[in-house]
């Protein structure tokens, strides 16, 4: 066998190419922006959502009418240049009345949203770091509060309180953050098992501090879904008990009231409820479009 000649042999260039980095570090929660981004159904949910929030902010002041002004020279009217949405059986601007009825259920979502984030977070988070004694009663009365219905709940501090915005927020302040304790329990069961909350406990950190420093906020991933379901959800249950008349009460507009107004006035007069069936469905359709893209842009799996 011939031996090779040197002269067929140039040295390599030195290169840095291989250890280059091909793109910029980026955090969890910038990849999981990057992620979201490309899910084209998420992103069209987060606009949809963000007009109709912009709307029902800035609706009622667009609009030539206030929400409760009666016309009674003009009810019923159809969508025109002047109504633009139409009116109701008072003479009323239903375009006011939408918008205004989308921030109030908007409103009631919210607060639902925020609750769960402070009281049912905290409980579970609680609940699952002490463990022993702590949790078992912690969850016993979890299951206490699970087994009331919330309807009947409802339907008593209606009864006491009246209809209204605030009977329909503690109705489910009582009872709506316990599917949040849960979830936030089992995540954390998990986590106060590991290295990093050992190596915090032996250095002498104290327990609320590894609860908000270092389980809470590892868990803020599953929270950021659970709140775009449970906003929709409180929007839901606040449309059903104004749709049976124990929710809003006119003159003051919700979803509800203005669906169960127009389901009686359908066959004469559609635009009623037309409009704030498909203001109801947008929402609805949003959330569970944003919520879907934000689950897999927040899974550590679903990274490539």
């Amino acid at each position: 066998m011939e031996a090779i000649p040197k002269d067929m042999f140039q040295p390599a260039e030195k290169t840095t190419s291989a250890e280059a980095i091909v793109r910029p570090s980026l955090n969890y929660w910038a990849d999981a922006w990057r992620r979201l981004r490309k899910n084209k159904l998420a992103m069209f949910g987060l606009v949809v959502l963000s007009v109709l929030i912009l709307l029902a902010i800035f609706g009622p002041l667009i609009g030539k009418f206030d929400y409760s002004t009666q016309h009674l020279k003009q009810t019923n009217v159809r969508p025109n240049g002047q109504y633009w949405f139409g009116t109701d059986d008072f003479g009323r601007d239903m375009w006011a009345r939408v918008w205004w009825g989308t921030r109030i259920s908007l409103f009631i979502g919210l607060i639902a949203a925020v609750l769960d984030l402070v009281v049912g977070v905290l409980y579970g988070g609680i609940s699952a770091y002490f463990g022993g004694k702590v949790d078992t009663v912690m969850q016993r009365f979890i299951e206490i509060v699970y087994s009331i219905p919330y309807l009947l709940i409802a339907i008593l501090l209606i009864m006491v309180m009246g209809p209204g915005i605030w009977s329909i927020i503690l109705a489910y302040a009582i009872t709506g953050w316990v599917t949040m304790a849960r979830l936030v329990r089992g995540q954390m069961l998990v986590l106060k098992e590991q290295e990093y909350v050992l190596a915090a406990k032996t250095l002498g950190a104290k327990p609320w501090r590894i609860i908000l420093k270092h389980l809470i906020p590892n868990v803020l991933s599953v929270v950021v879904v659970q709140i775009t379901f449970v906003v929709p959800t409180a929007i839901f249950v606040e449309s059903f008990l104004s749709f049976i008349g124990l929710g809003i009460k006119p003159p003051l507009a919700s979803l509800g009231n203005l669906l169960s107004d127009g389901a009686q006035y359908m066959r004469y007069h559609p635009h009623r409820l037309t409009f704030p069936t498909i203001v109801f469905s947008l929402i609805l359709l949003s959330f569970n479009l944003l919520g879907d893209g934000l689950r897999d842009a927040l899974d550590p799996k679903m990274r490539r």
